[in-house]
Order: structure tokens, then sequence, then C-alpha cells
């Protein structure tokens, strides 16, 4: 039974990759219905599934694969100045060289403030800060709202038990 289940989600996973070939490819959604000799629904809900799944690897990409290289490129770069200095640092080194190392830290230098000033990172970074606050501020509203609602709910009983104990007070 499981060669079976196996089977079947082999052959989605082909089918979609052929309708995402061929949506690459300019192919309308009844053309690869057409073509692939499936139904409208089925492209249909094969690219629904095909933009969603881009979606998260876009999103793990951001959040894990460029912080993961950013910090790659930092420590490459820090040691690139570092061997840099020491060349020119050194009473042995020809002027060509501490030229030629001096352009080099130049160099470093400008990709350093490129990766910490580069817009899209930056830019991101801050999209998906804000995107966690907004949901953790969504959140907490959420809960708020619980525990009024709660509140809400008790404080009518907490009355009438104050009523009846005024009233049965008095007469």
């Amino acid at each position: 039974m499981s060669s079976k289940l196996t089977y079947g989600k082999e052959q989605i996973k082909w089918r979609r990759a052929q309708v995402l070939e061929l949506d690459a490819q300019g192919h309308g959604i009844m053309e690869i219905a057409k073509i692939l000799h499936i139904s409208h629904g089925t492209v249909d809900n094969d690219l629904s599934y095909l933009r969603k799944q881009a979606q998260e690897n876009l999103q793990k990409h951001i959040q894990e694969r460029i912080p993961e290289e950013y910090q790659k490129a930092v420590v490459g770069i820090n040691k690139v100045l570092k061997t840099c200095w020491n060349i020119i640092n050194k009473d042995t080194t020809d002027d060509k060289t501490k030229l030629q190392a001096t352009a080099i830290i130049n160099d470093s230098y400008k990709y350093l403030m490129d990766l910490t000033t580069n817009g899209v990172v930056v830019t991101d970074a801050i999209k998906y800060i804000q995107g966690k606050m907004n949901h953790l501020n969504n959140q907490e509203k959420a809960l708020l709202q619980v525990i009024k609602d709660d509140k809400d709910k008790t404080e009518p009983e907490q009355d009438k038990e104050e009523q009846a104990t005024i009233t049965n007070g008095i007469f």
C-alpha cells in the first residue's frame, strides 16, 4: 500500500514540475491542462501549491541562507584585511607589494561597507522584524480581547451577587 502512496506522490511531483516548466514558458492554465491532459482545476491547484512553495523557499532563503552567507563574507573580508595589514606593516615588504595590499584593503572596506549598508538586505531584515513585531502585537491584542471578554462575562455575575447581598441586607 505504501508503494502506491509513494508512486502517487512521485506522479504529483512530476506533474507539478511539468506545470511549472510550462508556466515558465508562458503557457496559460488552459494550455497547460490541454498539454498535460489534466483538468483546469488541477493546474490551478498545482500553480497555487507551487507559489506557496516558492514563498516558503524564499522566506527560508532570506531567514537562513542570507545571514549565513553575510557572516561568511564579513569574516572573509576581515581575514583579508588582517592579512593585508600584516603585509604592509612588515619592514621587508617592497613598495609595490605594499601598494597592492593597500588597494586590496581599500576594496575590502568598500565591500564591507556595501554588505553593512546594502539596501536589499537591510530592507528585508527590517521587513522581517516588523512582520514579527506585528504578529506579536496582534497576538497580544487577541489575548487582551480574550481577557476582556472573560472579564465582561464574569462581571454581570458578580454584580448580581452584590445586588443580592445588598438587597438581602436591606430587607
